[in-house]
């Protein structure tokens, strides 16, 4: 390990005394051999406190951003019970699970004032149009929740799937809960670091805004006592519900150790994603190469937009010139790896043939990191649940069919069981027979099979989709020349998204398990991969929150640009500069950028006056 390497690891574990606790904020650059540094320091924790802790009962907690992390990083460390490693979301489900009477309180409040303004909608709205009539379903839905509450013994949640039943929390009730209740109680902040005195979190530059401010001002309230480890890089934050500032807010008496030696990227690959981050206002972080690093090479083509241009064969013909110019066959020879990152989401959607699904759903802002994530309600239903049970079914699973609707069918819950058994496992018998036959000819659209399940009783809806398969179908032809606008914002997102052919949910849920072909910076984050190819592209992005367009100077900034500019606020150009940072700083040996654009004379002036690629490093083609 490098002489950098020892001083930040030794700041760290001198930072994690449990005698003298001192706050930190690790800045960890691209490919920095953070998760490395942290297993060292909490091996070397672990000898010296261990026993301490095992005798006071407590753990050191580790937020890590995804279950492969958490797997990973519980492995390295022996899955020694000194350490407590989860998501953001099990930590959070940890800390609140015990308060059912809070969260039945905050819930009940909640449920309360939406259907206050559900009713005011409804007064104000015209009677008999289909947005009244999901309006009124809605009413109903939440009424009923409502109801159940005070039967609700105790509340459930599941981290990593669908959450419909009566007792069950969604995703983000559970974050805003642990917020508002780390916020309100001092003996839940007690409980907390009693706990953890030590709280590690990772991408923390990700994690949800009110949460990492809760987790602040606990560290601030119980100083000597709670040692708070803030693990990050805000040039990789992807998300929009992370806190922009951080790294720039961090309290005086707090440590920031840096890691700034990059061991993924050759010199080349550094070396442009330094350039691309110094044109970044006070943010004076650079990387440098370790000893083992080759020069590697970059390389951008630039290709002028046109109605005839063939971007697949303009691909090829870069993995081709690729391969002559690394002599590194393998870019060119179709069977190893050549990892295509897009600008952003919907480009990958396009390439990857789910753009119907993903774009639909992309219209609910207040859920899009659900929909990066594969976290949103209703998509689960699809990801846990209907692709599982197809795919066993088609593979004469029959074990993992029986144990997939024992799992979630509400026809075979243990109470149901315990009357009409032999009943009603024919019916869910009959049920999964019916719901595939579905796919005897051809995929089946999402509509198709929500309808089924609707009829058969075989899962739970979530609420959206309940509400459009109970839809008759005189209700659904009014909806047609129903002209009330806005309907419900979910409601009418997941309508369009049900449209779509099954296979789309099934590409979808590859590629948010970095199993397609293409990824984006929120799909790669902590991944590399020997040659990369990033595709800029504004027309397949059809998107406005990023433009590289702008970001090379082939477009002047809008008017909003420059207001958020002048108000110290994050704009397109910000957002675009960022994303390009990721996913250039994934490559391990190659890196070729590909700049579809309308005005290719302006692209390649930028790419020189910004001092991103030499002369030699740009290549013009197609009709230029």
């Amino acid at each position: 390990m490098s002489t950098e390497g020892q001083t930040a690891d030794q700041i760290m574990l001198e930072c994690l005394n449990l005698d003298t606790p001192k706050s930190f904020f690790l800045f960890a650059g691209a490919g920095s051999g953070k998760t490395r540094s942290l297993v060292e320091v909490l091996k070397q924790f672990k000898s010296a406190y261990a026993k301490r802790l095992r005798i006071a009962g407590q753990q050191v907690a580790i937020i890590t951003y995804t279950n492969a992390a958490c797997e990973e990083i519980q492995r390295r460390l022996d899955y020694d019970s000194t350490f407590e490693v989860s998501t953001i979301h099990s930590f959070a489900w940890r800390l609140i699970q015990p308060y059912t009477e809070d969260i039945r309180l905050s819930i009940r409040q909640n449920l309360v004032a939406e259907i206050s303004e559900l009713h005011e909608a409804q007064e104000k709205g015209r009677a008999g149009t289909q947005a009244a009539i999901d309006r009124e379903r809605k009413i109903e839905s939440k009424t009923k929740r409502l109801g159940n509450l005070p039967t609700v013994k105790k509340f459930t949640y599941n981290p990593n799937g669908e959450n419909i039943g009566r007792d069950s929390l969604n995703h983000s009730e559970v974050i805003s809960l642990t917020a508002e209740f780390l916020n309100q109680k001092p003996i839940m902040r007690r409980i907390l670091v009693q706990s953890y005195p030590i709280l590690l979190i990772d991408e923390s530059q990700d994690t949800n805004k009110a949460l990492i401010n809760t987790f602040f001002e606990v560290q601030r309230q119980h100083q000597g006592e709670f040692t708070l480890g803030l693990f990050g890089d805000t040039m990789q934050r992807i998300y929009t519900d992370g806190e922009e500032s951080l790294g720039r807010n961090i309290p005086e008496d707090w440590s920031r150790p840096a890691k700034t030696i990059n061991y993924r990227s050759p010199k080349r690959v550094i070396q442009l994603i330094n350039n691309i981050r110094e044109l970044v206002p006070g943010d004076d972080q650079q990387q440098t190469g370790w000893d083992q690093s080759g020069e590697g090479f970059v390389r951008l083509f630039v290709v002028q937009n046109s109605e005839q241009l063939d971007k697949s064969q303009i691909e090829q013909q870069v993995k081709e010139q690729m391969a002559a110019i690394t002599g590194d066959p393998e870019w060119a020879d179709g069977v190893s790896p050549v990892k295509t990152l897009c600008l952003e989401h919907k480009m990958a959607a396009r390439r990857g043939g789910f753009f119907q699904f993903f774009s639909a759903l992309a219209n609910i802002k207040s859920s899009y990191t659900g929909l990066l994530d594969g976290k949103m309600r209703g998509i689960p239903f699809f990801t846990k649940q209907i692709v599982p049970l197809v795919s066993a079914f088609q593979s004469e699973d029959k074990f993992e069919v029986a144990r997939i609707v024992r799992s979630y069918s509400p026809l075979l819950n243990k109470a149901a069981l315990e009357s009409t058994p032999i009943e009603l496992i024919t019916r869910a018998r009959e049920a999964v027979d019916a719901l595939m036959s579905l796919w005897d000819s051809s995929y089946p659209t999402l509509q198709e099979i929500v309808q089924e399940i609707h009829r058969s009783g075989l899962f739970l809806l979530p609420e959206e989709l309940n509400i459009i398969a109970s839809r008759s179908s005189s209700t659904r032809e009014a909806a047609e020349e129903d002209q009330e606008s806005p309907l419900d914002e979910k409601v009418l997102a997941w309508e369009a998204a049900l449209q779509s052919s099954y296979s789309e949910i099934v590409t979808y849920a590859a590629y948010i398990s970095d199993e397609s072909e293409f990824g984006t910076h929120q799909g790669i984050k902590g991944l590399e991969f020997p040659r990369v190819v990033v595709v800029l592209d504004d027309q397949e992005a059809g998107g406005f929150q990023w433009s590289y367009e702008k970001l090379l100077g082939a477009k002047a900034p809008t008017t909003a640009d420059l207001k958020n500019e002048r108000e110290g606020k994050e704009t397109s150009i910000d957002k675009t500069r960022r994303l390009f940072y990721v996913t250039c700083s994934r490559a391990e040996k190659s890196l070729a950028v590909i700049a579809y654009t309308d005005n290719a004379a302006s692209v390649k002036q930028s790419a020189l006056a910004f001092g991103w690629f030499a002369e030699s490093e740009i290549i013009e083609l197609g009709d230029t």
